[in-house]
């Protein structure tokens, strides 16, 4: 007689009470071996994110708290933009904001109306745009000829010595300058020696914009160096060996594989460049202010201060400074698009 499956020798099947343990067992355990699901569309629950991560979000804490209250905190003193601020009013600090007439956009007006605000706009804009082309390009360039050379202990000396500007003060800087092309410097008496006289760069409104991007370059170009480096560093070293047996020379080379490794760090850095536009500097135009005269170094920090700082005006050089972020932000967001647009993560991803 043929056995059927579950029977007994004797052809009798078992009890159904022993089939229902094994039966549950079975689907205990592949219950237990299905992943329970992590909240809605696969998110982490708070409570467990918050056991996972608690020590971390308590070692942040601290320096959360002090972004706020040095960084965020102090935005709410744009409120004298609006108002006609006078910082004896009924007190003095921030008591005497309440106690301030409101005068609503009057200051934005006076800031459209004066000529002086739209001469810092116009050279501000001239020498962001100088400086894009001039000095935005260098660090990658120095990038690309150190990373070139072989030997890592030339390489390190380079990059020292590229970087060693970077701690200097704009006061050091500009007196660096002044030594050299100063009308006292070493060129202006070389020239003198052999008949040449009245050699003063430092003094020429017209090549000011040119004098303070090469002081830019001298300075800042070593951070962007250590920047580039650090992502050439990322790129494997089989993708120059498969682009050099296909026939790559070091020029292919360079464009199909370095510069596409550097393209996320270059739409990076320049999203935050261009966000920064209205803020070329400080402390570089106000050192050289009067050498060259207001006309060719007045930019809209240097007008902020000079409103703000000498005249008292603390409204209007509120409102200029406050129409100076809010340009920088929609610069940021903007650019950050563009970046999508082309495909790179920008500052922020989608």
């Amino acid at each position: 007689m043929a056995l059927t499956a579950g029977s007994r020798p004797d052809g009798t099947r078992p009890p159904a009470a022993v089939e229902e343990p094994a039966a549950a067992v079975v689907a205990a355990t592949a219950k237990e071996s299905v992943p329970r699901r992590a909240g809605k569309a696969g998110k982490v629950p708070f409570r467990v994110r918050w056991r996972r991560d608690r020590a971390l979000i308590l070692m942040t804490l601290p320096v959360i708290v002090l972004l706020v209250i040095f960084n965020y905190v102090p935005l709410l003193g744009n409120v004298v933009a609006f108002q006609d601020y006078d910082p004896y009013a009924a007190g003095n600090g921030i008591t005497a904001i309440f106690h301030s007439p409101w005068v609503g956009v009057e200051q934005f007006s006076r800031m459209v109306d004066d000529p002086l605000f739209w001469s810092a706009t116009k050279n501000t804009i001239v020498l962001f745009m100088l400086q894009l082309v001039l000095f935005f390009p260098v660090p990658i360039a120095l990038a690309l000829v150190i990373n070139s050379v072989i030997r890592p202990r030339v390489r390190a000396v380079a990059q020292a010595i590229m970087y060693l500007p970077h701690f200097f003060s704009w006061v050091l800087v500009v007196t660096v300058f002044q030594q050299i092309l100063g009308g006292a410097g070493i060129i202006a008496q070389t020239l003198e020696k052999h008949g040449w006289s009245g050699f003063d760069l430092m003094t020429d409104a017209d090549l000011f914009k040119y004098l303070v991007t090469a002081q830019a370059v001298w300075k800042d170009a070593g951070w962007g160096i250590i920047v580039f480096l650090a992502a050439l560093s990322a790129v494997s070293t089989d993708l120059y060996e498969a682009a050099a047996m296909d026939g790559a020379g070091r020029w292919r080379r360079m464009w199909h594989v370095t510069l596409p490794a550097l393209r996320p760090v270059i739409a990076l850095l320049l999203v935050l460049r261009v966000g920064d536009a209205l803020s070329v500097g400080f402390e570089q135009f106000l050192l050289q202010r009067w050498a060259v005269g207001a006309g060719a170094s007045e930019v809209l920090d240097t007008y902020v201060w000079n409103m703000g700082i000498q005249n008292g005006d603390f409204s209007y050089a509120a409102a200029v400074g406050l129409v100076k972020g809010v340009i920088g932000v929609c610069l940021v967001l903007g650019a950050n698009k563009v970046a999508h647009l082309l495909g790179e993560q920008g500052v922020y991803q989608k």
